[in-house]
C-alpha cells in the first residue's frame, strides 16, 4: 500500500469511527420455541414498528403502520394470496424503500451493498442512494416501480426488501443460552442462527447437556432424552436428528407400566394418540432410571464433583416403597426401581447398557445434529466481553459473605473468571477427544449441569430424583447460590465488572433464571448494572412469568428491556395482525448518541488507522 492508498483508507476509516452504533439485540432462553423466537427476530422487539411510526406519524393511521410493519414481518405470508393494484404496489414499494434508507442510513455504503441481493443490486443502488427528497428524480424511481411492477417482480422485490430492512434495523445479535429443551423445534433455531450475519452464543446448561453427550457424556445424554420424552418431543429425536427410539420402545415395554405422572406434559400431549402416551411414558421412566444409574457412576468415579448426596438409588428400603433422605424417611410415589440391583444399585443391565450405547451411536452418527452442535460449540462461549459489557448465561459462585467461592479441581483452585475459563477450556478439550467417555474434562460436562460450583447451574443441588418419586414439596427445594441476592448490590455488579476487565460503567446480562414479572419482580438489578433476560419464552413458564420472554436492545440513543406478550402461534397472529410494541423498560438513555468509536470496532478501526499511519510516515521520511 503506498502512502495515497493509505491516506485514503485512514480517511475511510476515520469517517466510519463517526457513525451512530449499530444496536444490539439480546435474546436468552430459547428453549426450543421456534416460532416465539421466529417472530420477535422478525419484528426486532418492536424496533421495526418504532421506526415505522418515526417515519410516518401523521402520514398513515395506526392501522395502516401496523399494516406496513406486518409486511415486512411476514411478507409471504401477507402477499402470497393477495391481489393488488398496480398504485398499491406503488405506494407499498415507496413506503418499503423509505424504510429500507432509514434503517440502513447507520451504515457504510460498502456494508450496505454487501447485504443487498445480487439480482437488485444496481435497483436498489439507485433507490438507496442519491435520493431527492425534494421530488426532482420522483418520475425516476416511479419509473423503475412501474417496471419492477411491469415485470411481475413486485411480490419478490417487496419480499427482499422486507428481509432487508429486518436484517438492517439489528447489526449484531447476543443468545444467551439455552436454545435446547422443552420447546418442539431448537434444529430450526440453530439453522436461523447459522444464517445470521452477525451472532455469539453464551452457552447455557441445557446447552451443555447436548454437547455433553456429543462428546460421549452418557449420562448427558440420558438427560437430554428423558427431557425430550418429558415434554413429549420425540419427533425432535426420530424425525428431525435421525435416532430411533425402538430399543428403548420395546424394552420398556416389556419392563415398564404407565404412569400418568412420565407422560408428555404441556400442549404437546395433544399431538399423541392414547397409545403413543402410554409408550412415551414408560420410555421416560426407563431412562430416568438409566441417567440416575450413570450419574451415580460419575459421582463415585469424581470424587472431587462433592455430588455424594445425589447417591440416592442406595438409599431406597428393600421393597422400594421409601428412601431414606438427610435422616427422614419419605414414601415412594411413581417408583418404577425393579430394575435397581440393592447391591450394585449404579450398575447397568445388559439391555440398559445396550440401549445407551445404541443411542449414543446414533446420536454421534446424526448429521444434522453434529452441524448444529459444532456451531454451538464453535460461536458459543461460557462468557463474552461485548462493547464493554458482561455476557453470561447464569451466575459466579458466591459465599454468603459476597465472596467468590473457590473450587479445586485437580489439585487446582479456581474462582470467578480462572473457573469460567476453565471450564471453557475443558469443553474444548472434551470435545476434541471425541473416543473416550470418561475422562474428566467428559465428566464435567455432567457436572456443569448440576454442580454446585457449576456457573451454569447456581444452585446447591438438583432434585430431580425428589420431584419424580418423593411427594412432600420441601424435599424438591433447590437453593439458590449467595450470587443471587448479590446482584441486586451495585457495588457487586461493579466489582464483577472490573474483574472481567469490561466497562465498569457498563452493565451484566443473564438469562436462566425466569422473571417472575407476574408477582412483580424486576428484571433490572443493581441500580442497572445487572439485566436478566429470561422472561420466560419457553410456553411452559408462561404462568409462573405472566410474560413471555425479555428482551434487550442497546442502540445508540439508549438501552431498553422489551417484555413480550405470550405468543399463540404464527397463524393466529398473522390473521389478527396483533400490534407488535412490547412494554418498555427503560434501562439508560444516553445522554450524547453513542458512535462506532466508542464501540469494539472503533478500537480495532482506531488500531488499523495507528497502523496505516506508520505507514503514511515511513513514507513521509523517505
Amino acid at each position: 500500500m503506498n502512502q495515497s492508498e493509505a491516506l485514503t483508507e485512514i480517511i475511510n476509516l476515520q469517517a466510519i469511527q463517526q457513525l451512530p452504533k449499530a444496536t444490539e439485540h439480546f435474546i436468552s432462553d430459547l428453549h426450543g420455541e421456534f416460532e416465539s423466537f421466529d417472530h420477535i427476530m422478525r419484528n426486532c422487539s418492536g424496533i421495526i414498528s418504532i421506526k415505522v411510526a418515526d417515519i410516518f406519524d401523521g402520514v398513515l393511521t395506526a392501522e395502516e403502520q401496523n399494516d406496513l410493519c406486518y409486511i415486512i414481518y411476514y411478507p409471504e405470508d401477507m402477499l402470497r394470496n393477495k391481489k393488488l393494484s398496480e398504485e398499491d404496489w406503488m405506494t407499498l414499494l415507496n413506503q418499503l424503500v423509505k424504510v429500507t434508507r432509514h434503517v440502513s442510513s447507520k451504515y457504510t455504503r460498502s456494508k450496505v451493498r454487501k447485504a443487498i441481493p445480487k439480482e437488485y443490486s444496481y435497483i436498489l443502488e439507485e433507490l438507496l442512494y442519491q435520493y431527492d427528497e425534494i421530488g426532482n428524480k420522483q418520475a425516476y424511481y416511479n419509473a423503475i416501480f412501474q417496471s419492477v411492477i411491469d415485470l411481475n417482480l413486485a411480490y419478490d422485490f417487496t419480499v427482499s426488501l422486507a428481509y432487508l430492512i429486518q436484517q438492517f434495523v439489528v447489526d449484531h445479535l447476543h443468545i444467551m443460552g439455552d436454545i435446547y429443551d422443552r420447546g418442539p423445534r431448537p434444529d430450526r433455531i440453530i439453522e436461523e442462527l447459522m444464517i445470521a450475519p452477525s451472532v455469539d452464543i453464551q452457552l447455557g446448561n441445557h446447552d451443555l447437556i447436548w454437547i455433553g453427550a456429543k462428546a460421549r457424556n452418557f449420562a448427558c445424554l440420558a438427560i437430554l432424552i428423558r427431557i425430550t420424552l418429558r415434554y413429549g418431543h420425540t419427533r425432535l429425536l426420530e424425525d428431525v436428528y435421525g435416532i430411533q427410539l425402538n430399543r428403548l420402545r420395546k424394552f420398556s415395554e416389556k419392563h415398564y407400566q404407565d404412569n400418568a405422572e412420565f407422560r408428555p406434559r404441556g400442549s404437546e400431549k395433544n399431538n399423541y394418540s392414547e397409545e403413543q402416551q402410554v409408550a412415551v411414558s414408560k420410555m421416560h421412566q426407563a431412562m430416568a432410571i438409566i441417567q440416575f444409574k450413570l450419574e451415580g457412576q460419575i459421582i463415585h468415579r469424581r470424587p472431587e464433583f462433592n455430588q455424594e448426596n445425589r447417591l440416592l438409588l442406595e438409599k431406597l428400603s428393600n421393597d422400594r416403597q421409601s428412601i431414606v433422605i438427610d435422616g427422614e424417611r419419605y414414601g415412594i410415589i411413581n417408583g418404577c426401581f425393579d430394575l435397581v440391583d440393592p447391591e450394585n444399585p449404579y450398575e447397568l443391565t445388559l439391555d440398559e447398557e445396550l440401549i445407551i450405547i445404541d443411542l449414543m451411536n446414533q446420536f454421534q452418527r446424526s448429521y444434522l445434529l453434529n452441524k448444529h452442535i459444532n456451531f454451538l460449540v464453535e460461536k458459543g462461549s461460557m462468557y463474552k466481553i461485548y462493547n464493554g459489557n458482561l455476557l453470561f448465561h447464569g451466575c459466579i459462585p458466591c459465599n454468603a459473605d459476597g465472596s467468590y467461592k473457590q473450587v479445586e479441581f485437580q489439585g487446582q483452585m479456581y474462582s470467578n473468571k480462572s473457573l469460567m475459563d476453565f471450564y471453557q477450556d475443558n469443553i474444548y478439550q472434551a470435545m476434541q477427544d471425541e473416543y473416550t467417555s470418561d475422562d474428566f474434562s467428559t465428566d464435567l460436562m455432567w457436572y456443569l449441569w448440576c454442580g454446585e460450583a457449576s456457573t451454569l447451574f447456581g444452585k446447591h443441588t438438583m432434585k430431580t430424583f425428589e420431584r419424580y418419586y418423593i411427594a412432600e414439596k420441601e424435599t424438591h427445594k433447590e437453593h439458590q447460590n449467595p450470587y443471587y441476592d448479590l446482584r441486586n448490590d451495585e457495588s457487586f455488579c461493579i466489582q464483577l465488572l472490573k474483574d472481567y476487565q469490561a466497562n465498569p460503567e457498563g452493565y451484566i446480562v443473564n438469562g436462566h433464571t425466569p422473571v417472575k414479572a407476574v408477582k412483580g419482580e424486576e428484571p433490572i438489578k443493581g441500580n442497572g448494572k445487572m439485566l436478566v433476560i429470561d422472561g420466560g419464552l419457553a410456553k411452559a413458564y408462561y404462568k409462573v412469568t405472566g410474560i413471555a420472554g425479555y428482551t434487550l436492545v442497546d442502540n445508540s440513543h439508549e438501552i431498553y428491556l422489551a417484555a413480550h406478550h405470550p405468543f399463540t402461534n404464527k397463524e393466529d397472529v398473522i390473521k389478527n395482525k396483533v400490534m407488535i410494541l412490547p412494554d418498555q423498560k427503560m434501562v439508560f438513555r444516553r445522554r450524547h448518541r453513542l458512535r462506532v468509536e466508542n464501540t469494539d470496532i472503533g478500537k480495532e478501526l482506531s488500531h488499523q488507522i495507528d497502523k496505516l499511519k506508520e505507514i503514511v510516515f515511513v513514507t513521509e521520511e523517505e
